[in-house]
């Protein structure tokens, strides 16, 4: 299992719908550097789906996902993957915890294929760092 956390300067609440609501996740989940996040659909509730499609160079990457929990503000589990580069799927759970003024925001990812852990472990931590950026403004 992968872990990676990192406080935030927010609410708990600020910081859980940060990857529940479609405008606030379309400026920071999943997008990469100088990628343009083109489409953002969000169904947060057990059994609902999400796909955010990030254009990098000129091509789409989708990343889709069915949720398993939503406990708001604190616990979001989904199933994840994205198709163009592994048929894999891994369940990531994401926990949101109040520390002082802000929020701890933890995410464990399981069933992460072995060629992609240092990949996985360094995109969750720079995503985290984005949400920081969003959450700071």
């Amino acid at each position: 299992m992968l872990r990676v956390s990192r406080h935030l300067p927010a609410s708990p609440v600020r910081a859980f719908d940060a990857w529940v609501d479609p405008e606030v996740a379309s400026r920071w989940l999943f997008a990469t550097p100088g990628g343009q996040i083109v489409r953002c659909e969000i169904d947060a509730r057990p059994g609902g789906a999400f796909t955010i499609t990030d254009r990098r160079d000129g091509e789409d990457v989708a990343h889709v996902g069915t949720y398993l929990e939503i406990d708001r503000p604190r616990r979001i589990v989904f199933r994840f993957s994205v198709a163009k580069y592994s048929s894999a799927e891994s369940t990531v759970e994401v926990t949101v915890t109040a520390d002082g003024a802000g929020a701890d925001v933890s995410i464990a990812t399981r069933d992460v294929p072995v060629e992609w852990r240092e990949q996985t472990d360094q995109g969750w931590r720079d995503l985290l760092g984005r949400l920081e950026d969003v959450l700071g403004t």
